[in-house]
């Protein structure tokens, strides 16, 4: 959908809709020459393939709301072995890698120009998932790859081209529970697939500095990971090159995944640079797969400490699998966004930023993400150069307990729900005009942090008997639908009073049309990252 019939959807609509292609789109016109020969094949094997992933996913998420949760896999033989990833000396420094929507031409060069040893170009969560952004996304990826994207600064009244560098680029398509729909009439084909396709198709290896290199997102299942691989080597056949040409990062973003990245990684070893803890995703997850277990009602978003048990656990599990197959380990992002326009803010944001990645490089991380320029020096100066492969925790549980409860950490408050209901309208509001990240009170909100507040709702709602959450006199407030609706009423309306909605009648029906799509993700228990 486009976004202004996206706007203009029915909220189940909105919630069901699958990224299309224009009613003129013509595959021979619209796409390189020779592309949907080149798909076709690929498409035939890879799309059923992905369709059965996809009901894997459903039966664990079922499962795990019926009470047999995510657990330790103890490992095959294959993975008891000795096998180990020789990282090349290309991505031997990977201490902050910057990521932002691919559709950004302008970010896109600032990233490259910043100097942080890798990027991230995102068709995924910080990129709406709609045609004609996820061209723009392709088209300014290929060009990155061959160093000739350009912006126009309008301050300097000058074009900025990027810089010659030794960035490592990645490309993150979308994950595998997606479907991209027109490409082939009344058929539905992998995103991913096709994400992969495009980029690979139309680059030459000759053209770059280093070998094309993917960011896997949402994984869930080991056994997926084979998709991928098979995908990558099938790519290097077809162009004559060596079957590990491609190489990739993952994200551990899905808390099944977390039992069982060694199994991922060596499904990948021919292919696999590194792991990420995609943490507000991985958040969600854990709050998705806790859904039915009043134990789990977390507290609000940005009370929860960075330290906190199950992130914790698992921040420090990770270095070590890691380390031990000689690939890296990032870190996640940190939310909070510098300012220039805010020294206070700027100030606020710099502190928790190194205070975070130092945590982070104290358990043996090897490189973090950042999403602004400004946060590059920070970041890097928190980790050794140029990683910490040959260190290993002392004392490193192979099975920690990666679901702690989180009693102890943060608030459960009246005003974290006001706050999340406002960022979901606010969240929804952005896709609706276009844009996949939204600078939030000074957060970078995408659909990752956009489904902790979902879900975050969703859990007083559903345990509002069990749980207290309190209001500024300290009562216990239920959380009931009516409640909440009450709340998106109230949010709505300060919205509505404020700039740009008053000042602009389009604006504030889009903003009307958010909170109905938020407010209906929540009560339908939409969670899955779309």
């Amino acid at each position: 959908m486009t976004p202004s019939a996206l706007a203009n959807a029915k909220p189940t609509e909105q919630l069901n809709s699958i990224n299309g292609t224009p009613p003129d789109f013509d595959g021979e016109r619209d796409l390189p020459s020779g592309f949907m020969d080149f798909f076709l094949p690929l498409h035939k094997v890879y799309t059923p393939r992905q369709q059965d992933l996809v009901i894997r996913r459903a039966e664990t998420l079922e499962y795990s709301l019926e009470g047999n949760k995510p657990q330790h896999r103890f490992p095959s033989d294959a993975v008891r072995n000795g096998w180990r990833v020789t990282l090349p000396e290309w991505c031997q420094d990977q201490r902050n890698q910057m990521t932002g929507p691919a559709d950004d031409a302008e970010l896109c060069v600032k990233m490259l120009n910043s100097g942080a040893p890798g990027v991230m170009l995102d068709l995924e969560d910080s990129c709406v998932n709609e045609w004609s952004h996820q061209a723009t996304g392709a088209t300014n990826i290929l060009a990155c790859l061959r160093g000739q994207l350009t912006y126009f600064d309008t301050k300097r009244n000058r074009m900025v081209p990027i810089q010659p560098n030794r960035t490592v680029i990645f490309t993150r398509p979308r994950g595998l529970h997606l479907s991209q729909a027109g490409l082939i009439p009344g058929k539905l084909v992998s995103a991913s697939l096709f994400d992969v396709a495009r980029i690979f198709y139309s680059v030459d290896p000759a053209e770059l500095k280093h070998p094309l290199c993917f960011y896997i997102p949402k994984s869930e299942l080991a056994e997926e990971a084979l998709w991928w691989r098979d995908l990558f080597q099938a790519l290097a056949r077809w162009r004559g090159l060596p079957p590990d040409y491609i190489k990739c990062m993952a994200l551990v973003e899905s808390h099944p995944l977390a039992f069982q990245m060694e199994e991922f990684a060596y499904n990948l070893r021919d292919h696999i640079l590194g792991l990420n803890l995609g943490r507000w995703d991985y958040m969600a997850s854990l709050i998705h797969f806790y859904l039915d277990d009043p134990d789990w009602v977390l507290p609000d978003r940005n009370t929860i400490p960075h330290d906190v048990a199950f992130f914790q656990n698992l921040r420090e599990l990770m270095p070590e699998i890691c380390h031990h197959r000689g690939i890296l380990a990032i870190g996640g992002m940190t939310a909070l966004y510098p300012s220039r326009e805010d020294a206070g803010l700027n100030d606020r944001a710099l502190a928790v930023l190194e205070k975070d990645k130092k945590n982070e490089a104290d358990c043996l991380m090897d490189g973090a993400w950042t999403g602004h320029p400004d946060q590059n020096a920070i970041a890097v100066g928190q980790f050794p150069y140029p990683n910490q492969l040959q260190k290993r925790p002392k004392r490193a549980s192979r099975y920690p307990d990666l679901h702690p409860l989180p009693g102890g950490a943060g608030m459960r408050t009246v005003a974290g729900t006001r706050a999340a209901v406002r960022s979901v309208i606010r969240y929804r509001h952005g896709v609706l005009s276009g844009r996949g990240a939204s600078l939030l009170d000074g957060y970078m909100e995408d659909l990752a942090t956009d489904r902790i507040y979902r879900l975050m709702i969703a859990q007083r709602m559903r345990h509002r008997d069990f749980v207290c959450i309190e209001d500024a006199d300290g009562r216990s407030v239920k959380h009931t639908r009516e409640f909440i609706s009450r709340l998106f009423d109230e949010e709505l309306a300060r919205l509505l009073a404020e700039a740009p909605a008053k000042d602009s009648p389009p604006e504030a029906e889009r903003f009307r049309r958010a909170r109905e799509i938020g407010e209906a993700m929540i009560v339908n228990e939409e969670f899955n990252p779309a």
